[in-house]
């Protein structure tokens, strides 16, 4: 097993007298796709906002590649390679599919702090960019607004953008929520391309079963903010624990 790449230590967070999570250790590895699942209230998104840093926990650590994140809002941990889609992302909706994504490799790139770019340097972004259209299959969307994608659509765009900030931690919070059934095989498509770069960490909250089921390497069950199940998703999903907090909270396991 490699060393982690993204590490979460004891953490915690409280809203009042309320402890949304609690205690939760868990390491995440380079390779592998990682499905976060839950009843309602478990705490999924939570715990997710306190790795990506929308939230500050009450108590413990987040770490990637041994480097203390905790305390780092979300805009310091995207710049150390945390990346997280369709919460963080904003698109510029006047702007074209292609413009959106020349911005995210021009920031990436360090040259959107520059007043002056050499032609040739605006070259090469504009040919990254399109293979990032490409790889999210917008290339024939490239010149439309972004305000007048399709919701899939837009759903993609915010991947690519996300691809465009050559994040090393991929983070995704039910991904194809809203999506047509037409629309949402593109996305899981694009994560699954995705989790196939080993050098790459994947993490993913779902609720959808066939989701789970098709995408991941690795299923954690958090129950009350609790950690209650981690290991393969078969097992994880055939434990009677897992059972019971799902037939407790009438939620679906199938």
């Amino acid at each position: 097993m490699t060393h982690p790449s993204l590490s979460t230590r004891d953490l915690t967070i409280r809203f009042g007298g309320h402890t949304a999570v609690n205690a939760v250790t868990c390491d995440f590895h380079p390779g592998e796709l990682t499905v976060i699942v839950g009843p309602n209230g478990a705490g999924k998104t939570t715990y997710f906002n306190m790795i990506s840093g929308q939230l500050m926990p009450s108590e413990g650590t987040v770490e990637k590649d041994g480097l203390d994140l905790t305390r780092m809002p979300a805009s310091t941990r995207a710049r150390h390679g945390v990346g997280r889609a369709f919460q963080l992302t904003n698109l510029f909706p006047h702007l074209s599919v292609l413009e959106n994504i020349r911005l995210a490799v021009q920031a990436q790139s360090g040259d959107g702090r520059r007043f002056f770019t050499p032609v040739t340097r605006l070259t090469e972004l504009a040919a990254k960019a399109e293979r990032y259209l490409e790889a999210t299959r917008l290339s024939d969307r490239a010149d439309m607004p972004a305000a007048a994608l399709p919701h899939g659509d837009q759903r993609k765009l915010e991947v690519a953008l996300l691809m465009a900030m050559e994040p090393d931690i991929y983070m995704f919070d039910e991904p194809t929520a809203g999506m047509s059934l037409d629309h949402a095989p593109d996305v899981l498509d694009l994560i699954a391309e995705i989790k196939h770069d080993h050098t790459k960490t994947v993490l993913l909250v779902e609720h959808k079963m066939d989701v789970v089921r098709a995408l991941a390497d690795r299923i954690i069950v958090l129950h009350n903010g609790e950690l209650i199940a981690d290991g393969d998703p078969g097992e994880v999903m055939s434990s009677q624990i897992v059972k019971d907090v799902y037939l407790g909270n009438a939620g679906e396991l199938t």
